[in-house]
């Protein structure tokens, strides 16, 4: 069963002395998180008063974080988003959905389950234990498949992957 929040990112430091924090994104690119209202930090919702993009993170200003003081409380936490607030583009998911699921080959043989996504370079790859670990790169060539709802991911395999 899918969770209903997904971890997005961590706080990883307070910038200026208005209150912001600089979120660093596990995302696509910040800017998906420009979207969100509302994040979560330890399952509590805080108001986003106002986000904008300062190179690779998200400069956030919370309501009720008034200067640097309060917001250092947040500094090395957790980010999460409500899932039901997503909204991805059809043939896109979460990385962290895909953790569990079974892989098959083209013939739908089981190979074994996802158990981690590397991110190596420009592509992620899929860490695949069954009888060998398999390392497969997440492009089409080897990825033929994707059902998360179905809990599956087909694969087509070279020798020594």
């Amino acid at each position: 069963m899918k969770s209903a929040f997904l971890e997005t990112g961590e706080i990883v430091n307070t910038h200026g002395i208005a209150g912001e924090v600089k979120l660093m994104p596990w995302s696509d690119s910040p800017e998906f998180l420009l979207d969100f209202s509302t994040l979560y930090v330890d399952g509590r919702p805080l108001e986003v008063q106002s986000a904008r993009v300062h190179k690779t993170a998200l400069l956030v200003k919370f309501k009720g974080y008034e200067d640097a003081n309060a917001a250092m409380a947040l500094k090395g936490k957790r980010v999460s988003i409500a899932r039901r607030d997503a909204k991805l583009a059809p043939g896109r998911f979460f990385l962290a959905d895909l953790i569990g699921l079974t892989v098959r080959d083209q013939a739908g043989n089981t190979v074994g389950t996802l158990t981690q996504v590397l991110s190596p370079s420009s592509q992620n790859v899929y860490v695949v234990e069954g009888e060998s670990t398999h390392m497969i790169p997440a492009v089409p060539e080897f990825v033929k498949r994707v059902d998360v709802d179905a809990g599956e991911m087909v694969v087509s395999l070279i020798e020594g992957m």
